[in-house]
Order: C-alpha cells, then structure tokens, then sequence
C-alpha cells in the first residue's frame, strides 16, 4: 500500500522557522515528484512547492518564495519542506503529495494521486 507520512507541524511564533517531512512507504519516492500543498479553515487548497524526481526542478507559489526551501533525500525516501520566517496566513493543514514521472519535471498543477494524512502548522502573532 502507497503512504505519505508528514510530519514536523506544530505552533510556531510569527518569524519562527519549521522543517516538515514527507515519508514514504510501500513505494520508492525516486520515481515520483512531490508536491507540498496546505488549507487553511475556510480556504481552497492551494499549492506550495515541488520538487521533481532528482531535484533538479523546484517550483514555489509566490507567497512563500525566499522563505520556504523543498528538498529531497531519495535514499530516505523522504522530501523537506524548511519553513523559515513563518506568518500566521503560513497557518493550515500541510499536505505533501506524490505524481508518478518518467521525467525530472514538477508542478503544482501536476495530477498528484497520492496523498498525506496532513500536519498542523499554527503561527501565531
């Protein structure tokens, strides 16, 4: 069976920093992209980042541009996000995801089929 375990959430205060994981089991994460999405109460889902099967793609919604950084370490078969001078609109449920590609792509539009169970971030003011 196909799972995505995010982990790493928490209450941060605003300018905090958190470092969320991505686990994978029942499956290599070294053919597929991940992406990391979140929603907040009241809010659609939205994209944050991705990172293609080698890394060599990294994609980020422009909110979170030049604090977050998306990493990966296939030999853990984990993905990273580090989230640094965090704002409470950061505050939501993070989601990481996973789309099966041939190539080295990502994007935060990708049809991703495999989900997360979620994780909190709270920052508060």
């Amino acid at each position: 069976q196909l799972q995505l375990v995010e982990s790493g959430g928490g209450l941060v205060q605003s300018g905090g920093s958190l470092r969320l994981s991505c686990a994978a089991s029942g499956f290599t994460l070294d053919y597929y992209a991940i992406g990391w999405f979140r929603q907040a109460p009241g809010k659609e889902r939205e994209g944050v980042s991705c990172i293609s099967r080698r890394g060599g793609i990294t994609n980020y919604a422009d909110s979170v541009k030049g604090r977050f950084t998306i990493s990966r370490d296939n030999a853990k078969n984990a993905v990273y996000l580090q989230m640094n001078s965090l704002k409470p609109e950061d505050t939501a449920v993070y989601y990481c995801a996973a789309v099966h590609y041939y190539t080295d792509y990502c994007g935060l539009g990708s049809p991703y089929n495999t989900w997360g169970q979620g994780t909190q971030v709270t920052v508060s003011s």
